[in-house]
Formats: structure tokens, C-alpha cells, sequence
């Protein structure tokens, strides 16, 4: 059983930063990837941004690429977020997950969901 923490959302005005961290512990095993994800109110949720097991490869959705920057601590299984340039459509909760590259990036179908954190942005 993996346990996750989100946190470091907010309010923020338009144009703001905050900076996430996820916290992974429990069952993890070396070599696995990491994303965060959103959901905004009536929508699915969507993949953010995703780091390999290395750090050496990273995705984005277009929407965000540019302004958030996602990294890890691999001695702490912590997750980062950076996010600049904010935008009231990047309003949501916002969660971390990990497992594998494929699962990650495509299917995304993880068994265990954190709390999330929510980042509002004000126009």
C-alpha cells in the first residue's frame, strides 16, 4: 500500500507561483515514476506533468507547458511541482501518484488516490 501527501496549494492570484510537494511512502520500488495530476469541478481528472524514475525524462500536458516545472527528491520519494505563470484555469486539486512510466503517462489506473491539494487562482 502506497500512502501519498499533497500539499503546498493555495489561493493565488493570477500570474502567481506555488510550489507542490508529494510525498511518497509504503510499498514504493526503485524505478518508478511519478506524476501529478489535476481535477477541476466537472471535470476528469488529467495528467499535469510526469518524471521518470531518473529525472532524466519528464512530460507535460500542453496547457502548462512553459510554466510548471515537475522534479523529485529520490532519497525523500517526494514529488515537486513548480508552478509559475498561474492561470484561473489552472484551478483544481491537484494529486500525485507513481508506478510505472506507462502507467503513469497513459493508463493511470492507480488503485489509491491521495487527498490531493487545491491551488485557486483568481482572476
Amino acid at each position: 500500500q502506497v500512502q501519498l501527501v499533497e500539499s503546498g496549494g493555495g489561493l493565488v492570484q493570477a500570474g502567481g507561483s506555488l510550489r507542490l510537494s508529494c510525498a511518497a511512502s509504503g510499498s514504493i520500488f526503485g524505478g518508478t515514476a511519478m506524476g501529478w495530476y489535476r481535477q477541476a469541478p466537472g471535470k476528469q481528472r488529467e495528467l499535469v506533468a510526469a518524471i521518470s524514475s531518473s529525472g532524466g525524462s519528464t512530460r507535460y500536458a500542453d496547457s502548462v507547458k512553459g510554466r510548471f516545472t515537475i522534479s523529485r527528491d529520490n532519497a525523500k520519494n517526494t514529488v515537486y511541482l513548480q508552478m509559475n505563470s498561474l492561470k484561473p484555469e489552472d484551478t483544481a486539486v491537484y494529486y500525485c501518484n507513481v508506478g510505472p512510466w506507462t502507467k503513469v503517462v497513459v493508463t493511470q489506473t492507480f488503485d489509491y488516490w491521495g487527498r490531493g491539494t487545491q491551488v485557486t487562482v483568481s482572476s
